[in-house]
C-alpha cells in the first residue's frame, strides 16, 4: 500500500547470522518472539574480555554475544512497562586497539539490527572491524526485541490483493477498506505500544544503550532510514556524540508526501537507467532488440489487464506486483541481471521470477511466513508523520506522482498509507544536530530510494553536515570504492571529517 518504499540492504549475511540470530532469512524482524538462540559461556571458544558498563553479554562465540536492554515504553513513565530490546555485539578484532563501541542500524524504519551487526564483517571493512566493537540491536517494535509490532499475518492479502489503477468505485473502494483494515489491525493489536514507537524514541534508546555500555560519547553509522535516526539522535543528545555517518539520508525537512514523491522521482530516473543500459546490451535478458523501455511499458500495461500466474496458492502478478519487483531490484544494481530474466519469463507468462523478488522485498521466509519488517516500517513512519491527509488529499496527490514517476508510480488513487492510523503524539523533531559536531552524510548519485538532491538537504539541514556523493546506481554508497571507505575510516577512527561535497 505504500508508494514509500523501506530500505533493503543487499549484503549477503550467511550462515553466520543464522547461527546469530537464529533467522533463515530475511532482516531478522519476526512476528513470533521466540527466544533468540544463545550458548553457555562454557561454550565460547575464548573468555569474554572484561566487561565495562552494566550490560550482561551472552556469548555465541569468540567475537559475539548478544543481550536484551529493558528500556521504559513511554519515557516519561520510567517505572511503567518496558520493551526488551535485543542487541548483539561483535567485539573489535584488536582489543588493545580499540577506540569503543560503534552502533549500526540497517535502515528501515523497521529492519532489525542485530542481524546487521552479526554480519558486520560482510557490511564493514576491517579498518572499522579492527578498532570498534560493533553493536546492533533491533529498535523497539521490530525483530527479537519485546513486544514487536504485530498487525497482519498474511501479506499476500494487504500488499497484493488489489488493483493500482481501479477500473470503478468497487475496486477504488477495495484499496480504502484495506488501508483502514490494516490501520485498524495495528491498533488494536499494538495499543500498549503504538504511541512509543517513532524515531523520537528510539534516539532516546541509542541513549540508553551508550549509559548501559558505560561510554560518555559513542560513534553511530547509520543507513537509509538509520541516517534519520541517527540525526535525531544527533540532535537530542549532541553532547554525546563521538562521531556519525548517516548513509543514504532522505530530506528531513518534508512530510511523507513530499517525500514519496521524491522517492518515485529516484525510482523513475532509476528504472530508465536500467532501461537504457539493458537496451544497449544485446545480452540483457530483456533486450528486446534494443526496445527494453517500449517493451517493459507494454508489459505492464498487459499485465494491468491480465495478470499472469505466479506460482500454486500465491498471488496472480499484476502490475502493482510487478512494480514492486522491479523497485526491488532498483536497489542495487547487481540485481538487475535478475530482473532482467524475470521480466522476459513475464512476457512469456511466467512470473515466479517477478514474484521471488516481490517476497525479497516484503522478507517472505522459506517457510511461507513473513518478518513484521512492512509493518513495523508503517507504523514507525505513521508515528513519526504529525499530520494525516484525508482520502481526498492523498487522491490529490496522484498528479504529482504521475508527473515525476509516470512508469514507477502509475497509481490512479492515493496510498492512504498513513490516513487511518490516530494522529502521532509524538512526532519526530526537527532535525538539526546543532552542538553535534561534524557529521558525515554519504549519497550516491543513482540512489532511488533516498535521492541525491534529498540527501543533500539532510547535509544541509544539520549545523555541520559534510557531504560525500558517491557515483553509483545503487542505494547506500560505503563499501563502493576506496575513496568513500577511507573518508569515512578517517573520520570514525581519528575524528578527521572530510571537505563537504567530497567526490568519490
Amino acid at each position: 500500500m505504500s508508494r514509500r518504499a523501506p530500505h533493503r540492504h543487499t549484503a549477503v549475511l550467511g550462515l553466520l547470522v543464522a547461527v546469530a540470530v537464529g533467522c533463515s532469512s530475511g532482516s531478522g524482524v519476526t512476528t513470533e518472539q521466540a527466544d533468540p538462540p544463545a550458548q553457555d559461556a562454557a561454550d565460547a571458544t575464548a573468555d569474554p574480555p572484561e566487561e565495562q558498563g552494566s550490560i550482561h553479554w551472552e556469548p555465541l562465540d569468540d567475537r559475539l554475544a548478544t543481550a536484551v536492554l529493558e528500556v521504559p515504553v513511554d519515557y516519561d513513565d520510567p517505572d511503567g512497562p518496558t520493551f526488551e530490546l535485543f542487541l548483539v555485539r561483535r567485539r573489535a578484532n584488536d582489543p588493545d586497539e580499540r577506540i569503543g563501541s560503534l552502533l549500526i542500524n540497517p535502515g528501515g524504519p523497521g529492519a532489525g539490527g542485530a542481524e546487521f551487526a552479526a554480519g558486520a564483517d560482510f557490511v564493514l571493512d576491517d579498518e572499522l572491524l579492527d578498532r570498534f566493537d560493533v553493536i546492533g540491536w533491533d529498535p523497539r517494535g521490530t525483530g527479537y526485541s519485546s513486544p514487536a509490532i504485530d498487525c497482519i499475518d498474511d501479506y499476500d492479502a494487504y500488499y497484493a490483493g488489489y488493483d493500482i489503477t481501479p477500473d470503478d468505485e468497487a475496486e477504488r473502494q477495495e484499496i480504502i477498506d484495506l488501508a483502514r483494515d490494516f490501520a485498524q489491525q495495528c491498533v488494536e493489536k499494538n495499543e500498549e505500544i503504538i504511541q512509543h514507537v517513532g524515531t523520537n524514541n528510539s534516539a532516546r534508546d541509542i541513549d540508553a544503550i551508550r549509559e548501559a555500555l558505560g561510554e560518555e560519547t559513542i560513534s553511530y553509522f547509520g543507513f537509509s532510514y538509520g541516517s534519520e535516526l541517527g540525526a535525531t539522535w544527533a540532535t537530542m543528545f549532541p553532547e554525546t556524540v563521538r562521531a556519525a555517518v548517516l548513509d543514504g539520508a532522505a530530506d528531513p525537512t518534508v512530510g511523507l508526501t513530499e517525500g514519496g514523491i521524491q522517492q518515485a522521482a529516484g525510482f523513475e530516473r532509476t528504472l530508465a537507467t536500467y532501461l537504457a543500459t539493458c537496451s544497449a546490451d544485446p545480452d540483457c535478458a530483456f533486450h528486446n532488440d534494443g526496445d527494453a523501455e517500449g517493451a517493459f511499458d507494454e508489459l505492464m500495461l498487459e499485465l494491468d489487464e491480465h495478470p499472469i500466474p505466479s506460482e500454486e496458492g500465491r498471488p496472480e502478478i499484476t502490475r502493482g506486483v510487478a512494480l514492486q519487483a522491479v523497485a526491488m531490484a532498483m536497489y542495487d544494481d547487481s540485481l538487475w541481471n535478475q530482473l532482467s530474466e524475470a521480466l522476459a519469463d513475464a512476457q512469456e507468462g511466467d512470473g515466479a521470477g517477478l514474484l521471488e523478488l516481490w517476497d525479497q522485498y516484503y522478507n517472505r521466509r522459506p517457510d511461507g511466513t513473513w518478518s513484521n519488517f512492512l509493518e513495523a516500517f508503517q507504523v514507525i513512519t505513521c508515528m513519526d508523520e504529525a499530520e494525516r491527509p484525508t482520502v481526498e488529499e492523498d487522491d490529490a496527490a496522484v498528479e504529482r506522482y504521475l508527473e515525476v514517476a509516470p512508469r514507477f508510480a502509475p497509481n490512479t488513487t492515493g496510498s492512504y498509507f498513513c490516513t487511518f492510523f490516530p494522529p502521532a503524539e509524538d512526532p519526530r523533531i526537527e532535525i538539526t544536530g546543532a552542538g553535534a559536531g561534524p557529521i558525515v552524510v554519504i549519497g550516491t548519485t543513482g540512489d532511488p530510494a533516498t535521492p541525491l538532491s534529498s540527501t543533500r538537504v539532510m547535509a544541509d539541514t544539520l549545523e555541520d553536515g559534510r557531504l560525500i556523493i558517491v557515483t553509483a546506481d545503487k542505494h547506500t554508497g560505503y563499501g563502493e570504492n576506496d575513496c568513500v571507505d577511507d573518508a569515512v575510516h578517517r573520520y570514525l577512527i581519528d575524528l578527521v571529517p572530510p571537505e563537504d561535497e567530497l567526490q568519490c
